[in-house]
């Protein structure tokens, strides 16, 4: 304002729509852009804590430090079955696990959509986790 000039003027208002919707990720909300857009991508510390424990327990078991799964479960205080589902992410590709741990990982591709039946073929494991699969989900349909 000037000296002398009793008049304010009005301050410039701008207004700006972002279209956006929240998804739940990893216990957490993440806002994520329309489709189409660039979906900027980060490392989902869920699955990599599961692809981290999942090492450990396969190495636990390796060395036979525990002689069956059930053993170690119990130690660990969880179930065997959800132990067993853990495990079998280390059955897939090199490629997918590197893919997670750089957070290049298909948007909408979670823990709860891996931990589901996995196929045992590399080919449709990579497949479920290609961006030309219709949908995150698109292998529960089989």
């Amino acid at each position: 304002m000037m000296p002398g000039n009793s008049r304010e003027s009005p301050p410039d208002i701008v207004t700006v729509d972002i279209p956006i919707h929240l998804v739940k990720r990893g216990g957490r909300k993440e806002m994520q852009q329309p489709k189409g857009a660039a979906q900027p991508r980060g490392t989902d510390n869920t699955l990599v804590k599961a692809l981290a424990r999942g090492l450990r327990w396969k190495r636990m078991l390796e060395s036979g430090e525990f002689a069956t799964i059930a053993e170690l479960a119990e130690r660990e205080g969880i179930a065997s079955s959800y132990m067993i589902r853990i495990l079998l992410l280390m059955l897939f590709s090199p490629d997918i696990v590197e893919g997670i741990l750089d957070g290049c990982q298909v948007p909408g591709l979670t823990l709860s959509v891996m931990l589901p039946p996995i196929p045992s073929e590399w080919r449709r494991k990579m497949q479920l986790w290609s961006e030309k699969a219709t949908g995150p989900t698109a292998h529960l349909a089989d």
